[in-house]
C-alpha cells in the first residue's frame, strides 16, 4: 500500500461571482509554486471532496477544488426549489472552470475526477486543450445517452426488483417513458414532501447498483444529508434528462482533440453502473491515454483503484520546486 499524504488545509478559499447570479466555492492548497491540479467533482451535484487531497503531494502540487454550481458551498444551492437550473449546463460550468484558472493565476493545470467528473473533464480539455497538462480519471463516464440509459433502466436486468421499486415510485403514466426526466419533474415539484421522497428513491436505486462493492462504498449515495441528497438528485436529473447538455458521442467524437495530452484512465472491472466498455473505447480513440483495468473496484472504488490514482498523479507530479512564501 503506498503511503498516502497527510489532510493538508487550504491556505486560501473563496467565492467566485461566475455570472447569472451565482457564486462558486473554491479552495486551494498544498504549494502555490507547485504543480497546478484541479479535482472535478462528480454527481453532477455532489460538491467537492477534500479527501482527495491524500493523492497530492502538498510540496509538489499546487491543489484547488471546487464546488460545481449549485452544489457544496457554491450559492445559491439547488436544494432550495427557488434556485433555478436554468442557467447550470455543461458550457457553463466548463465556462466557470476557466474563469476560476484565470482568478487564480494558473496557465495549465492537471485535471483530476471520476464518474461525472470525467464527463466535465473530457469537455473542458476539448474546449481548452491548451489549458490541460495531464489528466487522471478514475470511473470513466462520458455520459452518452445509451450510458444514462443503462443505468436508469438497463441495468434492471442486475437488480430487477430494486429497480421496479424505482420505476413504481413515478406515477403509472411516467413509468413506460422516460425515468430520468420523470424523476426531474418530481424533484421540481412544488410540494417538499414530493421532492424530499422523489430525492430518496432515487438514492435508493443508485445504491443499489453499487450494493456489491463491498471494497468501496456501498450507499454512498443515500448517506447524504438531506440537503445534499436534493441537490445532487435535482442537479444530476437536470443534466441526465437534457443528455448532459452535448451531443450524442460528442467527447468520443471530439477524442483527437486530446492528442498531446498525456491521460490516465482508471476504471473498475466491477463497475456495474458505468460499464467498462466506455472507458475502452475512450481509450482507443485517445492514443496518449493509458487504461488501467482494477479487477476488485467498482464505481465507488477499492484500495487497489486508490493505488492506482496515486501512482498515477505521483508519475505526473515532477520535481519538487522551492516553496516560497505565500503572499495572500
Amino acid at each position: 500500500m503506498p503511503e498516502f499524504y497527510p489532510h493538508s488545509e487550504p491556505y486560501a478559499q473563496g467565492w467566485l461571482d461566475v455570472g447569472d447570479g451565482q457564486q462558486i466555492h473554491w479552495e486551494a492548497s498544498g504549494n502555490p509554486q507547485g504543480k497546478p491540479a484541479l479535482t472535478v467533482h462528480g454527481g453532477p451535484g455532489s460538491g467537492l471532496r477534500t479527501g482527495n487531497r491524500k493523492y497530492f503531494d502538498p510540496e509538489r502540487y499546487h491543489l484547488v477544488h471546487f464546488s460545481q454550481r449549485g452544489c457544496g458551498q457554491s450559492r445559491p444551492h439547488a436544494a432550495d426549489p427557488a434556485t433555478s437550473l436554468e442557467h447550470n449546463t455543461t458550457a457553463h460550468l466548463i465556462a466557470d472552470m476557466e474563469r476560476l484558472r484565470e482568478h487564480l493565476g494558473i496557465e495549465q493545470w492537471l485535471l483530476y475526477g471520476g464518474s461525472w467528473g470525467s464527463t466535465l473533464i473530457l469537455a473542458y480539455a476539448q474546449a481548452h486543450p491548451e489549458r490541460v497538462s495531464e489528466i487522471v480519471i478514475c470511473g470513466v463516464t462520458m455520459t452518452r445517452p445509451e450510458e444514462t440509459d443503462w443505468l436508469y433502466r438497463g441495468a434492471a436486468r442486475l437488480v430487477p426488483g430494486p429497480w421496479e421499486a424505482f420505476r413504481d415510485a413515478l406515477p403509472p403514466a411516467d413509468r413506460d417513458g422516460d425515468l430520468v426526466a420523470a424523476y426531474s419533474r418530481l424533484l421540481n415539484s412544488p410540494d417538499e414532501a414530493v421532492r424530499r421522497k422523489a430525492a430518496r428513491d432515487w438514492a435508493t436505486w443508485e445504491d443499489a447498483v453499487i450494493a456489491h462493492e463491498v471494497l468501496g462504498a456501498p450507499n454512498a449515495y443515500t448517506d447524504r444529508p438531506d440537503d445534499a441528497l436534493m441537490a445532487f438528485t435535482r442537479i444530476t436529473a437536470h443534466y441526465f434528462s437534457h443528455h448532459a447538455f452535448l451531443e450524442d458521442g460528442q467527447l468520443l467524437r471530439d477524442a483527437g482533440r486530446l492528442a498531446g495530452i498525456p491521460g490516465a484512465l482508471i476504471h473498475g472491472a466491477l463497475d456495474l453502473g458505468a460499464p467498462l466498455e466506455s472507458a475502452w473505447t475512450l481509450a482507443k480513440a485517445w492514443p496518449d491515454a493509458e487504461l488501467t483495468v482494477v479487477q476488485d473496484s467498482g464505481h465507488t472504488g477499492s484500495p487497489a483503484m486508490g493505488e492506482a490514482v496515486f501512482a498515477a498523479i505521483e508519475r505526473f507530479a515532477g520535481p519538487a520546486p522551492e516553496h516560497k512564501p505565500r503572499h495572500e
